[in-house]
């Protein structure tokens, strides 16, 4: 025989050899292994056994090398197979090709006597041959190559000679089988050796399964367990020494075609194979290394597929082996279920579970199939398939949640290699994050969202609806060498270092499961689900500008019109870029789809629920939500809550904003209680968070519950802020201190960020207006709170001024421009392009800042009219008078006509509406003294014309805009400011020449409250420093820092200018009414 052959031999025998140190068990005096599994077929101790303990118990050796017998071995490789070694007598057999030449010569073998069973007269050897022939599908008859149901049959020619040799019966029996099945499995044709014993297998189990356990069926079941046994030893040879065979090892697993076909099946892997073959483990750990072998395989081939392909029967194949603990343990040993080295990319291709998690239907090729030519396709039809693609996905990440489950429930050592796994995925995927994702150094957004949603999954059993379980998070996981990484992200309230110095302290003790789980999963959302969305967002925008782009390209495909060469090229360049548009907008919807899932995304929450509780407690120190929590918060610092990362409130934000836009109805009123109770906690508390854009997406997730949704006309916050407790007392001033906060945020976009940000917060107050317990306690703050108050309403008459002022100046511009560009052919075409350019941009800026005029001031009439007494402060009055003319003068003055554009509801401006809210600012304060004053004495913008040109617009042009009423009051509020004017001016001429030192050098008037500042010694009025102030908090002369509670009133200062007005003005302006209110 060839030197390959050679080499099989000897690696055979190796193998066997290790078998064969295997305790034999004790056998009966029948010959039948004794206990209850009975396996194997004894030899007799006796060296002259009788005809009948020959047949049963005489067992040639087998020589497979063809060669002439070989020297009797010092052990029994077969030993393992149940075959004892036999005396010298013991002829050997050549299993080796040869002809049949005189087999018809040989002399009849001995007829036996038999032993009769109680089946109609059939002896015991008689059923047992035909059973084994029916399991192993073999004849000793070469004439008969069928059995009576048609099934082919092998013949064991050798078996047949060294029967007849030893002139014993020809039947097969048990202790001729291991031969027989050799020889059968080796000369297979066009099926493999594990191909027939699999057959084999599931024959001989089920008999098993149907046989009577009675005490006269024994010696069957024996018989019936030695061909199992043996069966079971032959598959573990094919599948592991494929040579003993006289086939060639191939380079993937033998077992991995019969693990993708159905268990049932003939050629599948069954239970009762797997059950077996585990159980043998401890003896032989080849069989554990084949079918580790075989899941990795399994994982190579998957790695190569799309859910396009038939990926299903191999997340069966491994849910089906995950449900064996000790092949569990095997294959979490595996040095490719959780290595260390491999990279993002890489997770999903190379380590055992990547493949399973990486089926998606976001996968390339897959996107383009659901929504093929995108932009052909109606809202129906993407609907449909964003339907069909997300029952798919959630039947995947079933299997692959049942797959999970089995790791993790199977020991220890596999549970930590699972969460291992799940680390490396979020540790290693920190750049998903980055504002440029570059897709190759990461994972792909479908093995994320998979990794994410079977964590949520994860965390289910522990998050019931009575946060029973909460206590097991533990708050020192981070510092217990975790398994998330989070030394470089942002944390909530701490620097770098002294995060580094507080983790730096590791405590003691380890970290249990629920917390391992919980924390990973927050991880997971960071960078799964929420990168998915931001994602999603930044595509969005990037296709907008695709197409904007393609329409301005297509423009100028006429300068190639007379250049066909040329064009041919221009055309290809546009539709390889509108390929591209089609792609990214396959793959939107393709995203929406996964996103859009109301199961998801309801499991989502509630574990963003449970991540709020757990803040909550973590922040107050109280047991909530057993117990209330009490604001504002104390003065004492949690350095666990504050070195957490950012990412724990960002992410419930991001959450939580996602659900509000697209599914509002999946949020329950629950988790509606908890999020009001989160927002306002933190924004009342804003010193427990150090970045502003953070506490402004709690003011965004509060806007958006304002929203209107299907039965909710106040949105799915907005009933509960209106009778909250905890929003009724906190709500408005939590807003207001980040309105006022918000003015400095340290971005260099903090000047255009402000606005959006404020803008949500009228919307909120405008939703909960209506409660009459705002208004009061709005007033009362007004009161206590003084000086915040004043900063709060400084602010908002600042951005009144300047958005209204942008807005107008932007009016101006679109006017300007739409008339120059009238008649463009005069124009050059760049000076054209340029002004063009320039009116897009005036037309979105106008757009912009008119919806902030509109909502500012609207919140502003809402104020005044509640609160007339706060806005005529000192402090405040002039400010507001001055505003107000100046925005009446834009809208009535000679100036108004440059705001004539057309189509103004295309940018929100409707200048009637606009006066008429102006006007009835005007209207609130009337009754106010010092209000009136204020407005007489506007130097720059009160004009008497412009409250007659305003009364003639409304009552001429907008008369459903004010009522008769309205605009008689407004008439005589007129009349009142021209009456107040004249005294002012009187009374200013009576006080004469005025001396310096008693002028504010700030604003040149009057001091009425004179104060001193500390640093610079400089004089000012109380109301100057104070207002100064608001907006910047450094003394206006040499720029130190300064508090209004530093200030020094100027008592005696004072005290000489109320004698030189005493003496001035005196009596002459007490004579003057102007507060007669009588019509007029």
């Amino acid at each position: 025989m060839s030197d390959t052959v050679s080499d099989a031999d000897r690696i055979r025998n190796k193998r066997l050899a290790k078998l064969g140190s295997q305790p034999t068990p004790k056998s009966d005096q029948n010959g039948h292994g004794t206990g209850d599994e009975a396996n194997s077929v004894q030899l007799p101790q006796s060296t002259t056994p009788s005809p009948q303990e020959q047949k049963d118990q005489i067992k040639p050796k087998i020589n497979i090398t063809g060669s002439s017998p070989s020297p009797k071995p010092t052990d029994n490789p077969f030993a393992p197979l149940g075959v004892k070694e036999r005396t010298a007598a013991a002829p050997q057999i050549s299993i080796k090709p040869g002809n049949e030449t005189g087999m018809a010569s040989r002399k009849p073998p001995v007829a036996d006597p038999g032993r009769h069973t109680s089946r109609g007269g059939e002896t015991l050897p008689e059923w047992e041959d035909k059973i084994l022939r029916g399991i192993f599908r073999l004849t000793l008859d070469p004439s008969a190559r069928t059995d009576g149901h048609g099934h082919s049959l092998t013949f064991v020619k050798s078996v047949r000679e060294e029967l007849e040799d030893r002139r014993q019966p020809v039947r097969l029996e048990a202790a001729m089988l291991d031969q027989a099945i050799l020889e059968a499995a080796s000369n297979v044709s066009k099926i493999t050796p594990l191909d027939y014993l699999l057959a084999c297998w599931k024959r001989v189990t089920g008999q098993l399964k149907h046989h009577k356990g009675n005490r006269a069926e024994e010696k069957k079941l024996n018989v019936l367990k030695e061909a199992r046994r043996l069966c079971m030893s032959y598959c573990i040879f094919a599948i592991t020494m494929p040579e003993m065979f006289g086939r060639e090892p191939s380079d993937t697993s033998p077992l991995l075609s019969h693990l993708l076909v159905d268990p049932e099946h003939e050629r599948g892997i069954c239970h009762d194979f797997l059950a077996e073959a585990v159980s043998r483990f401890p003896d032989d750990d080849t069989i554990e290394t084949a079918l580790v072998g075989a899941v990795e395989d399994l994982s190579r081939q998957l790695a190569r597929m799309t859910m396009n392909d038939d990926y299903k029967s191999y997340v069966v194949a491994l849910r089906h082996l995950v449900r064996y603990p000790p092949l569990v343990t095997a294959i979490a040993r595996s040095p490719l279920f959780a290595p260390s080295s491999v990279s993002a990319s890489e997770l999903e291709a190379t380590t055992l579970l990547g493949p399973f998690f990486a089926i998606s239907p976001l996968q390339a090729d897959i996107t383009s199939q659901y929504f093929s030519s995108p932009k052909t396709r109606d809202r129906v039809f993407i609907t449909n398939s964003q339907r069909s693609l997300r029952m798919s996905l959630t039947t995947h990440q079933q299997d692959l949640l049942d797959i999970v489950n089995q790791i993790i429930r199977s020991d220890k050592g596999a549970r930590d290699r699972m969460l291992d796994w799940f680390a490396s995925c979020v540790n290693k995927n920190h750049k998903r994050r980055a504002l440029q994702v570059d897709k190759k150094l990461v994972s792909s957004d479908g093995f994320m969202i998979n990794v994410t949603v079977c964590l949520d999954q994860l965390c289910e059993p522990f998050m019931d609806a009575q946060f029973s379980k909460i206590d097991r998070i533990d708050t020192e996981y981070l510092r217990r060498q975790p398994r998330v990484d989070i030394k470089e992200e942002t944390k909530l309230n701490m620097d770098q270092n002294s995060a580094d110095q507080f983790y730096e302290k590791t405590a003691e003790g380890t970290n249990n499961f629920i917390s391992e789980v919980f924390f990973l999963t927050m991880a997971a959302h960071h960078y799964g689900t929420e990168s998915t969305n931001q994602m999603l967002s930044q595509l969005e925008k990037d296709l907008k500008r695709m197409e904007k782009h393609i329409e301005e390209i297509e423009v100028d495909r006429h300068k190639w019109i007379n250049s066909p060469a040329q064009l041919r090229m221009f055309d290809n360049a546009v539709k390889k870029y509108k390929d591209q548009i089609d792609k990214g907008l396959s793959y939107k919807y393709a995203v929406q789809g996964v996103l859009l899932d109301e199961t998801m995304q309801a499991r989502s929450l509630q574990f963003m629920r449970y991540v709020i509780v757990w803040l909550l407690r973590l922040v107050s120190a109280t047991n909530f939500p057993k117990q209330s929590i009490r604001l504002p918060l104390g003065s004492n610092r949690s350095n666990v809550f504050e070195a957490l990362p950012e990412y724990f409130l960002e992410d419930v934000v991001g959450a939580y904003r996602f659900v509000m836009r697209n599914m509002p109805w999946t949020i329950s009123s629950t988790q509606s209680d908890e999020l009001i109770i989160l927002c306002i906690t933190f924004l009342r508390n804003s010193e427990k968070i150090k970045n502003p854009y953070l506490k402004s997406g709690l003011v965004t997730i509060m806007f958006a519950g304002t929203w209107p949704a299907p039965n909710r006309p106040k949105g799915v916050l907005g009933d509960l802020l209106m009778g909250m407790p905890i929003a009724t007392e906190h709500l408005l001033h939590a807003l207001m201190k980040f309105y006022i906060e918000v003015e400095n945020t340290g971005a260099h976009t903090q000047f255009y960020d402000k606005f959006n940000i404020r803008y949500e917060i009228f919307q909120i107050i405008k939703c909960v207006w209506d409660n009459s317990v705002y208004r009061e306690h709005l007033d009362e703050e007004s009161k206590v709170n003084v000086d915040f108050f004043v900063r709060f309403v400084n602010l908002l008459l600042n951005d009144v001024t300047f958005v209204l002022d942008e807005s107008l100046t932007a009016f101006q511009q679109i006017h300007n421009l739409s008339e120059e560009l009238r008649n463009p052919q005069h124009l050059e075409q760049a000076i054209r392009q340029e002004k063009e350019e320039a009116l897009a941009g005036a037309k979105a800026k106008a757009k912009s800042y008119m919806q902030l005029t509109n909502e500012t001031v609207a919140m502003l009439k809402l104020f005044t009219e509640a609160l007339a007494d706060a806005f005529t402060m000192p402090e405040i009055v002039q400010r507001l008078a001055d505003m107000l003319d100046y925005n009446l003068d834009v809208l009535v003055g000679p100036k108004s006509i440059e705001l004539k554009v057309e189509n103004p509801r295309e940018y929100d401006f409707q200048p009637k509406a606009l006066l008429a809210d102006i006007i009835e600012i005007y209207l609130n304060l009337k009754r106010k003294e010092s209000f009136v004053f204020a407005v007489a004495r506007d130097g720059r913008s009160y004009k008497p014309a412009n409250f007659e040109k305003a009364t003639s617009i409304l009552r001429l042009k907008a008369k459903d805009l004010m009522s008769p009423e309205e605009l008689r009051a407004w008439t005589a509020l007129g009349a009142m400011f021209k009456k107040a004017k004249e005294a002012d001016d009187q009374a200013e001429e009576d006080l004469g020449e005025i001396p310096d030192e008693f002028l504010d050098p700030v604003m040149a008037t009057l001091m009425t409250d004179p104060v001193i500042l500390p640093t610079s010694k400089s004089i000012v009025d109380r109301s100057t420093i104070r207002s100064h102030l608001l907006s910047d908090p450094t003394d206006p002369f040499n720029r130190a820092p300064l508090k209004i509670e530093d200030v020094v009133a100027a008592t005696e200062l004072k005290d000489q200018i109320e004698a030189f007005k005493a003496e001035k003005r005196g009596a002459k302006l007490a004579e003057v009414n102007i507060m007669d209110t009588s019509p007029g």
